[in-house]
């Protein structure tokens, strides 16, 4: 690592030999491996745009030009470049660096980017302001990995072309989102007019016969007329776009050349670079999608230290299950087929399993059209990205009633991947969504359960909502019930739903520790909300406490106690423990819920305050 520990900022970058960047490459690679090996991480699509970044920063200086990484799971290379290698053992951690690009964290991050498809409107809004308030910075978008099958990519894109603002837009195609067939006359060309001295001739070119207005404009029209009858076109061209490329994405000193040219444009320029992922470690050549986002590793074997049975798996088997017997039942996924445990169901029932890429809200429409007809589909989809489906839910799924199964993945705390997909929003507003049924099973028999009564026994849009990882103590099924106690008591009255109920569970032994009699209520369903049952129990104890893994806005625990008030329910005390406004950091979950106060010592503490007589804590 003699190259890349000598490496403190973006400058270092630019003052290195060329004859070195190879060399400091592969000390990118290597550390990468082993430390995305200790953390987990994003590993695969960091590996791929190694020479990629390098080349950004010896042409940007990111210190006040601005370049907006999409998907920001690639800003890895960028954040080891800019100062924070040293950090690097704390990637994910609580009160460590960030898998995503964050600007608190460093002058050097643009924006925020851990969703995808954004960040072409993103840098076209920087690129609006550069110009509205006469600044002088240069502006890029990186986008990649997948990023590029968003709408939102293409409505950037129309915006950009039209606004003749200049800045470039950098496509990393690294097979997940493109698979471009280049004729043979167009990669030739590329190769030609990429050439370091092909540009340097170019850039003479319009510093000489550039200054001769009319000759230039003519000889420019000439070209542009063979070019455009004699040759084939980009999409991007077609678009309004200066296309450059295709580049080789590992070929740096190529890349700096073209970068370069890029930017000198003037102009809504395009530059497009084929990378492989996972370049440089065989394990994740082979397999980009298992390497993608990976928990520790065994950087020598490759194999995964993580836990592999989680509700995800248990979500595919049990749908498997169900379209094993029911031909009209078809699972959709966007761009997150094995995240959300589908690889199986896309085996056995390929004709049947439609992945329609970073578009979820294209996706809810689609299934709002299938169960229009007749079918039964069933969407797999993590609670954060589905965020993006609102519309769709509410206009082509709600409205007319459609029975269209959500199976919301990642619902409540995340963990490592931090704010921008903790999934803590879901309960607020899809309890908004008319006619909108929840479940939240708390094990996986509850799941397989609950998958079945959601297929079968809802009419209308439906969610199921279950966590990430796996299954606690409680192992057991309350079926599909509203709500059921699970435990009685005399003292509180302790209410929560889905994988909460463990930490409830220990909460009230705890508190049974000091002669406090807990009675739990464990919710199935969340929306319709039964408030019945609860209200019949706290009236019994006299204090109710709720707890939940979300927002506090829309949440269950303020339903409750609204429903409370206004039933003239008198308690000597109440809280409603949840995640405030839900702007959640990243770290282990169980290290989140401690920080939140969700954990079960910190559910038993508020209880004992309550029962203390700190009423409303």
């Amino acid at each position: 690592m003699d190259i890349l520990s000598s490496i403190s900022s973006p400058a270092d970058v630019r003052a290195l030999d060329r004859q070195r960047l190879d060399e400091l490459c592969a000390e990118i690679r290597a550390f990468l491996i082993e430390n995305v090996a200790k953390t987990g991480g994003h590993l695969a699509s960091n590996l791929g745009v190694v020479e990629l970044t390098l080349a950004i920063h010896r042409v940007y200086d990111t210190s006040k030009d601005r370049v907006v990484f999409d998907v920001g799971h690639q800003c890895y290379v960028h954040k080891l470049l800019t100062g924070r290698m040293d950090a690097f053992p704390t990637l994910r951690c609580i009160g460590g660096l960030s898998g995503y690009p964050k600007p608190s964290e460093s002058i050097h991050d643009a924006a925020v980017a851990g969703h995808a498809s954004s960040s072409i409107s993103v840098a076209l809004g920087m690129a609006r302001a550069r110009t509205i308030m006469h600044e002088d910075y240069s502006v890029a978008a990186l986008i990649g990995d997948g990023a590029m099958t968003g709408g939102l990519a293409f409505e950037g894109m129309c915006s950009c072309a039209a606004s003749g603002e200049p800045m470039v837009i950098i496509l990393n195609d690294n097979g997940m989102a493109i698979d471009g067939n280049v004729g043979g006359m167009a990669s030739l060309l590329s190769k030609l007019h990429l050439k370091p001295k092909y540009i340097d001739f170019k850039r003479r070119y319009r510093k000489t016969v550039g200054k001769i207005e009319p000759l230039y404009n003519f000889n420019h029209s000439i070209k542009e007329w063979f070019k455009k009858r004699l040759l084939p076109h980009s999409m991007f061209e077609d678009m309004g776009f200066m296309y450059l490329g295709p580049v080789d994405g590992h070929d740096i000193i190529q890349l700096e050349a073209v970068l370069a040219w890029a930017k000198e444009q003037n102009r809504p320029t395009l530059v497009h670079v084929v990378t492989q992922k996972g370049r440089g470690y065989s394990f994740a050549e082979d397999n980009p999608e298992v390497y993608h986002g990976v928990d520790a590793f065994d950087s020598d074997t490759g194999i995964n230290m993580g836990e592999h049975k989680c509700f995800s798996c248990a979500m595919g088997d049990d749908l498997c299950e169900l379209a094993e017997n029911d031909k009209n039942i078809c699972a959709i996924t966007a761009a997150m087929c094995s995240g959300t445990g589908l690889n199986k169901f896309a085996e056995r029932f390929g004709d049947r399993f439609f992945d329609v890429g970073i578009t979820e809200g294209n996706a809810v429409a689609m299934a709002a059209g299938m169960a229009k007809q007749g079918l039964v589909p069933v969407f797999a989809v993590y609670s954060t990205f589905l965020q993006r489906s609102y519309d769709m839910l509410i206009h082509d799924v709600s409205l007319s009633h459609l029975h269209v199964v959500l199976a919301v993945d990642r619902a409540g705390i995340v963990g490592r991947d931090g704010a921008t997909h903790q999934g803590v929003f879901d309960v607020a507003y899809l309890s908004s969504v008319p006619n909108m049924t929840i479940l939240c099973p708390s094990s996986y028999a509850e799941l397989k359960d609950m998958l079945g009564f959601a297929v079968y026994g809802v009419s209308g849009p439906v969610a199921v909502r279950y966590p990430r990882g796996t299954e606690g103590e409680y192992k057991a099924s309350a079926g599909t019930a509203p709500a059921c106690v699970i435990r009685e008591g005399a003292d509180i009255t302790l209410v929560t739903y889905g994988i909460m109920l463990n930490n409830v569970l220990e909460a009230a032994r705890i508190l049974e520790d000091k002669g406090i009699s807990s009675e739990i209520i464990k919710l199935n369903l969340i929306n319709p909300l039964d408030c019945d049952t609860v209200l019949i129990s706290a009236v019994k104890t006299g204090r109710l406490l709720t707890v939940e893994d979300v927002c506090a806005r829309g949440g269950v625990g303020m339903r409750l106690l609204a429903a409370a008030a206004a039933q003239g329910v008198a308690l000597k005390g109440s809280a409603a423990l949840n995640l405030g406004e839900g702007i959640v950091p990243h770290g282990s979950a169980a290290e989140l819920e401690r920080l939140c106060g969700i954990d079960a010592r910190s559910i038993a503490d508020t209880a004992f305050s309550l029962i203390e007589g700190k009423a409303d804590v």
